[in-house]
């Protein structure tokens, strides 16, 4: 089973737009090329792409987060190479190889007998290979940042770090949804709750849950282990004003982070972002910003993951690729 398409430093130059007198970003990313590669670079940061949208599809969402991965890298590589940038703290590896796994799914029809389930069996394919490398780079001591693909891609981060520090590690969300939904078919929507099921999740935060979008019975499930499980509404953080969005973070980080965590963001939690449940309520880019800079930070946060970007069913499609970029730089500042 192939796990990666390692990116070499032809991939990164030929995504790089050169001007005289500017150093662009791209110009200086280091990049490995095989496995053995990551324990002999000083890097700390390994970016890494998940170029799938099957798991949105299985969830019956709507289909994109396949390209946020090189809408980002595009940009990122774009970006000013300067003092503040530090482009010496990250590299590249590449992206999971999700090639066979989308050719079978869009060789199905929506119309046919148990599609979703069909999906499903092919998210199960690419949970492992997503697994497989969390494991090997957190492994190597690296901080992956994983980019693109729907939310059923928690799942093998939370694995592949319990497979890595054998343990289970805390997860904190920024999310409109828990998608700690029933144990059927694996998709977008139950990547926590089968990660928690099977021992890989510890404690859980969802910080912005949108109470539109949250079943009685997922409610419920949550109620079952309110001792690992919280969360804060988003309504009451930036609607009611219940609890000021800094109170609500320093509820998080109590919960989360006196231990080992992951840290994800799904951006249908930005208001009006490209994503597969693009909302025109939700937080500002600067305060995902923010929340991603603060937490990512913390010593015991092991890896990133930005999820859900759609850049073609955005009303602004540029801006999905530049958000990332922003986020990344952001973590690595």
């Amino acid at each position: 089973m192939k796990l990666v398409k390692f990116y070499t430093q032809e991939d990164i130059r030929a995504l790089v737009n050169k001007r005289r007198g500017e150093l662009k970003f791209g110009e200086g990313l280091s990049v490995v090329s095989n496995w053995s590669g990551l324990t002999e670079r000083p890097e700390k940061y390994v970016l890494l792409g998940i170029p799938e949208d099957i798991g949105v599809r299985a969830n019956y969402g709507n289909p994109g987060t396949a390209l946020a991965w090189m809408d980002a890298l595009k940009v990122l590589c774009n970006i000013q190479q300067n003092h503040y940038t530090h482009v010496e703290r990250i590299m590249v590896l590449g992206e999971i190889d999700c090639d066979d796994e989308m050719r079978s799914a869009s060789r199905l029809s929506s119309k046919e007998e148990n599609y979703s389930e069909k999906l499903g069996k092919l998210v199960s394919a690419i949970d492992n290979k997503v697994s497989n490398t969390i494991q090997r780079v957190v492994e190597a001591g690296k901080f992956p940042i994983v980019i693109g693909g729907g939310h059923n891609n928690s799942y093998g981060n939370l694995k592949g770090c319990y497979n890595a520090l054998q343990k289970p590690v805390n997860c904190l969300n920024f999310d409109a949804h828990t998608d700690f939904r029933a144990l059927e078919h694996r998709h977008s929507g139950n990547g926590f709750s089968y990660a928690f099921e099977e021992g890989y999740l510890a404690n859980y935060f969802t910080f912005g849950l949108h109470r539109n979008y949250t079943s009685q019975a997922v409610l419920e499930r949550l109620q079952l282990h309110v001792q690992r499980i919280q969360f804060e509404l988003f309504e009451d953080i930036e609607v009611n004003k219940k609890i000021s969005f800094s109170d609500a973070a320093h509820k998080a980080e109590a919960f989360i982070c006196n231990d080992t965590f992951g840290l994800e963001l799904d951006l249908d939690a930005i208001e009006d972002m490209g994503s597969s449940a693009m909302t025109p309520g939700g937080f500002s880019i600067t305060e995902a910003r923010r929340f991603i800079s603060y937490f990512s930070k913390n010593p015991n946060c092991v890896y990133l993951h930005i999820c859900e970007g759609a850049p073609t069913l955005g009303n602004f499609k540029t801006q999905v690729g530049k958000t990332i970029s922003f986020l990344i730089s952001d973590v690595i500042a």
